[in-house]
């Protein structure tokens, strides 16, 4: 290729703009997963491969021509080459593809209802495959139920406004003291004697405007329990509360939602998804069926007496709201009738499966 050609190779994304017209198009090869992003208004979807064969079958195609644009003007270019090798010399890339369109300002199309904020907001979900358009809307149509905002909930409650679930129930009857600070990274210095529910709400909304929140200051009891989580579709688990776990246990089993446990103990983490009523070949265990009763207080000391490292609700938590992501999009295998087991002293990871216990009270009778 001569050095004349090569230097009209590239045009600005501005001057591709104002010269695009149906007959000289701006085609997007990007992946389809890129294009969640955003596309060009008026841009025609090709792979590279579709422009090489259209010009073979189309002699007008190929005489008039495209701007063609990837992400960041590299493959257009290779692209531009490949065509212009071939003897089809009416096709040039566009310099910074649609990184370059965005920034300038260009006309764009969102997909899935996000405007551009959100979609610029949620970039590396929108690419995912697993995720995209499509699960992000699914994400922002989820109701998901937070039980305590203590170490395990703080992080629940940060990655799941993050990652933008539409709406997110708080539940916490405490307020926050210092010695809460060393891993509930959800509240502040500046919110010392704050509700939790209160201190957590407005984190949220910091990070996060579009998240809707709905606080309930009250303990989890069992007659509370069901009314708690009835409008909400997963509840995530963050009490220290053997009581507190048999009501949700018991009121998740009976509403058929999913219920996300995670504990914690000095260097000792355990997590797991309790859904009975999921439709397997095997009957899934509950909470119960992991502790048909409540240990003495020397079996199972709480952190006040035992201690815990200040990362390790951390790491517990996250896990935690990768379950909870999981199931609102509906991906993946979730941890029914597993717990994982972690040892962050050892940094040793286990899992073990959980059977169901035959005459469980809780999950053992035949239910619709």
């Amino acid at each position: 290729m001569s050095k004349q050609r090569e230097t009209d190779i590239e045009i600005p994304v501005r001057d591709a703009a104002k010269s695009a017209c149906p007959s000289r198009p701006l085609i997007d090869i990007r992946t389809p997963e890129e294009r969640q992003l955003g596309i060009p208004v008026g841009s025609i979807r090709m792979s590279a491969g579709e422009v090489l064969q259209c010009c073979r079958d189309d002699d007008r195609f190929a005489a008039r021509g495209a701007f063609i644009f990837c992400s960041e003007g590299v493959r257009s270019k290779t692209t531009v080459l490949q065509l212009r090798r071939a003897g089809f010399t009416g096709f040039t890339s566009v310099t910074g593809g649609f990184n370059a369109w965005k920034s300038s300002g260009l006309p764009t199309e969102y997909f899935g209802g996000l405007d551009s904020v959100q979609t610029e907001r949620y970039a590396r979900h929108l690419v995912m495959p697993q995720v995209g358009a499509r699960g992000q809307l699914k994400l922002r149509q989820a109701r998901i139920l937070l039980v305590g905002l203590g170490g395990l909930n703080s992080p629940v409650a940060l990655y799941l406004a993050a990652a933008g679930v539409g709406k997110l129930g708080l539940v916490d009857f405490d307020t926050v003291e210092r010695s809460n600070l060393q891993r509930q990274i959800v509240h502040s210095e500046a919110q010392l004697g704050r509700q939790k529910v209160t201190s957590a709400d407005d984190r949220i909304r910091e990070l996060n405007p579009d998240v809707e929140t709905v606080t309930y200051p009250q303990r989890v009891t069992s007659e509370s329990a069901p009314g708690l989580v009835e409008p909400w579709d997963i509840v995530v688990d963050g009490t220290d509360s053997f009581s507190a776990r048999y009501a949700l246990n018991d009121a998740c089993i009976s509403q058929q939602k999913p219920l996300v446990y995670g504990a914690v103990m000095r260097f000792q983490g355990q997590v797991s998804v309790f859904w009975p009523t999921r439709q397997t070949d095997v009957r899934a265990p509950c909470f119960r069926c992991l502790f048909p009763r409540e240990p003495s207080t020397a079996e199972a000391p709480g952190c006040a007496e035992a201690g815990v490292l200040g990362v390790l609700p951390g790491i517990v938590g996250t896990l935690q709201a990768n379950e909870a992501l999981k199931l609102a999009l509906g991906i993946g295998r979730p941890l029914v009738g597993r717990l994982l087991m972690i040892d962050s002293l050892n940094m040793e990871f286990r899992q073990m499966k959980l059977p169901a216990v035959p005459g469980c009270p809780s999950c053992g009778l035949e239910r619709p």
